[in-house]
This record gives structure tokens, C-alpha cells and sequence, in this order.
């Protein structure tokens, strides 16, 4: 639109013009989050894609360690010795990451937010005067 015909609208033709307007940049907005998040899931996408081909081969990395461990053990020791110690060595890293686990997911249960709807509650009970806002 020219300068000149934007000064002639009148006021109640702009005020019928906002809805539409704003529809317009809602949807416009809409499209431009759906066509940034598609880009970034893409790029998240190949990046987690490349994680897992790094965790892959770093599995078997971590297989050979182990059976250079245990060919270096097997230079002092028999073989079977050997074998045994490393793996009683793993038994005990496995043991240890178990109960840490296990301690990590007892945290974490009930998975309920539970200190955030005591929070709310207190804010509802401040709010109807019936206690204080505790302070966080």
C-alpha cells in the first residue's frame, strides 16, 4: 500500500483489519517454529546418529583393552589366571555402577514432581490467605 492511502484508513478500518492481521502473524509464527525445529530435529538427528556409530566402536575398543589386559597378565600368569582377574576386575566396576544406579533410581521415585505440588499448594493456600509464601 501507497503512504497515501495508509493515512486515509480510518481508525475503525484499521481496528477490523487486527484480527486478520494478527491470525496472519500467529500462523506466520507457526510456520516459521514448525520449519526451525524440523532443521534443528535434523541436525539432532545425525548428530545422535553419529554418537551411536561412536559408541559402537568404542565398544569394541574397550574389548580389545580387555584382552590386552588380559594377554599382559598372561605374560606373568597362565592364561586362564589371566582371563579370571580381569573379569573379577569388571565384576567388581559392574557391581559398584549397580548400586549406584540402583541408589540414583530410588532418588528419583515416586516420579511425581512432588516438591513442585507442595510449592503450588503453598502458593494456592498464600493465595485463598489461609498460609504464608514460603520463600524459596
Amino acid at each position: 500500500m501507497s503512504d497515501e492511502s495508509v493515512k486515509k484508513r480510518s481508525l475503525f478500518t484499521l481496528l477490523s483489519d487486527l484480527p486478520r492481521l494478527l491470525i496472519e502473524l500467529v500462523k506466520e509464527e507457526l510456520d516459521h517454529l514448525k520449519t526451525e525445529m524440523v532443521g534443528k530435529l535434523k541436525h539432532a538427528g545425525i548428530g545422535i546418529g553419529l554418537f551411536a556409530g561412536a559408541a559402537f566402536f568404542a565398544f569394541f575398543l574397550f574389548c580389545v583393552l580387555i584382552a590386552a589386559a588380559i594377554l599382559g597378565l598372561a605374560v606373568i600368569l597362565p592364561g586362564w589366571a589371566a582371563a579370571l582377574i580381569v573379569a573379577g576386575i569388571l565384576l567388581v566396576i559392574v557391581v559398584i555402577l549397580v548400586l549406584i544406579g540402583l541408589a540414583q533410581v530410588k532418588k528419583g521415585v515416586p516420579p511425581a514432581p512432588t516438591e513442585t505440588i507442595k510449592s503450588v499448594k503453598q502458593d494456592v493456600n498464600a493465595i485463598k490467605g489461609i498460609g504464608k509464601r514460603a520463600n524459596p
